[in-house]
């Protein structure tokens, strides 16, 4: 769908640089005749697309900051953040319909020139190794407890129980080999695997709230204890504030950015319009938020305040050698496994157009940036201590920035409407509220590591 632009009335007079840089939709209204044949993504199958952008690591922390903000806290946080990333999505639809580009780092290119597009590049490849790291930090963290569970006896102390020692093998022996190939369309199909993993998580989490007794035990073998009478652990809190509670919406914006996706799900969809893509933007949007509800709301009243940054290491501890929980975590494991090289590609991308974009492609460049690339995110992930932080750094900038930030400032840009209508004064009042909420949280998180 990708191709030069088109002579239409939705093209701009004069494209910011070579025509053959920008990314163009050719299938958007203005540029349909009225006997074009309907051809494209349905509806249901433009919502998995974007559920699908969606759902990642994120669920794993949603659970930590309901613990961390209470109930009505959490849900209140959750609803703004997901209306405004539907808002945000909204606006990017507006400035695809005006410019006919389907790509975020175009968008920067018509908004800002070439800065812009490094600008936003730059912060993609950033948010790319922050995905990166929070699903290899799951692999350090579940793959022992997995291989724990196919295990009889105590084990410990084992070397293939040795998380960073797993995670080194599984990078060197996997993730580069894979991240290496100069093609990998045929991942593409455990992306969406590591949806229906998510989601069967979200279920299992669901089922198991009655598995694990309150007040949790002081011995993970669960079987042998009573559940305690007492209560006093045992309390949801409606409302609750916490030197963690600053680590919540980024973990929430981290949860919700789908907005690299956007663009090239309107342009396959059939029949595009700008109301129909809402449509299906506002069903992607709370179909994933009731998801990511339902799955922090029973992790939190299983375990209450005694909840993990990564839920799946309280399972780990308490039902070590439940079957579910053992299906659970090898599911997880392989989509994470196979999603981290599908991940590794547009950071590579972008990575040689922002970094080597006048030298000619070869091998050699393209290994390279491949092995520094993994050496990053492995080291992130092997010297982070807390997924929370993954979560809490990455989602406070350049989730925020993608997210609230650019979105607002490319409309403010691109749109040619008075400074005060509507859509304008929305777009300011996002671009106010991602810089408040980004800065905020990251001194807040900063101050609160200062503080351990």
């Amino acid at each position: 769908m990708a191709g030069p632009a088109d002579p239409s009335p939705s093209a701009p007079a004069e494209l910011p640089g070579p025509a053959h840089n920008i990314h163009v939709c050719r299938i958007l209204p203005s540029a349909r005749s009225e006997d074009t044949p309907s051809r494209g993504s349905s509806f249901g199958f433009s919502v998995f697309n974007l559920m699908n952008a969606i759902m990642g690591s994120g669920i794993l922390g949603l659970s930590y900051a309901m613990a961390n903000t209470g109930i009505m806290g959490f849900s209140i946080l959750l609803l703004i953040v997901a209306s405004l990333a539907s808002y945000s999505v909204f606006l990017l639809l507006s400035m695809c319909t005006q410019t006919a580009v389907t790509s975020y780092e175009d968008l920067g290119l018509f908004a800002f020139g070439s800065t812009g597009k490094v600008l936003v590049a730059t912060t993609i490849i950033i948010q790319n190794i922050g995905a990166m790291s929070s699903y290899l930090l799951i692999v350090k963290s579940e793959l022992p407890g997995a291989v724990a569970g196919f295990l009889n006896g105590d084990e410990s102390g084992s070397w293939y129980l040795d998380g960073r020692l797993l995670l080194l093998l599984t990078s060197v022996c996997i993730v580069f080999p894979l991240a290496l190939l100069p093609k990998i369309g045929f991942l593409g199909y455990t992306s969406s695997l590591s949806f229906f993993f998510m989601v069967y998580f979200a279920l299992v989490v669901m089922i198991k709230k009655w598995s694990i007794p309150c007040p949790l035990p002081l011995s993970s073998a669960i079987e042998t204890l009573q559940v305690s009478n007492s209560t006093g652990d045992c309390k949801a809190k409606l409302f609750h504030l916490s030197k963690e509670s600053v680590y919540a919406i980024p973990t929430m914006a981290f949860s919700f950015l789908c907005h690299t996706s956007v663009l090239p799900i309107y342009c396959e969809l059939r029949s595009p319009s700008k109301r129909r893509m809402q449509y299906v933007t506002v069903t992607g949007i709370g179909l994933s938020c009731l998801i990511y509800f339902m799955s922090a709301l029973f992790g939190y009243l299983t375990f209450y305040d005694k909840v993990d940054s990564e839920l799946l290491q309280g399972y780990s501890r308490y039902l070590p050698h439940d079957t579910v929980m053992v299906t659970v975590k090898v599911a997880v494991l392989f989509a994470v496994l196979l999603t981290v090289p599908l991940i590794h590609f547009p950071a590579r991308k972008a990575v040689l157009m922002v970094f080597f974009c006048h030298l000619p492609v070869s091998w050699i460049c393209h290994i390279l940036v491949t092995l520094t690339l993994n050496t990053i995110v492995v080291l992130f992930a092997m010297y982070v201590p807390d997924i929370k932080n993954v979560f809490g750094v990455v989602g406070s900038t350049t989730s925020t920035c993608l997210l609230f930030i650019y979105p607002g400032l490319f409309y403010l840009k691109l749109s040619r409407e008075d400074f005060l209508s509507p859509q304008k004064l929305g777009a300011c009042a996002l671009v106010i509220f991602g810089i408040c909420v980004g800065l905020l949280s990251l001194v807040l998180i900063i101050f609160n590591w200062v503080d351990q």
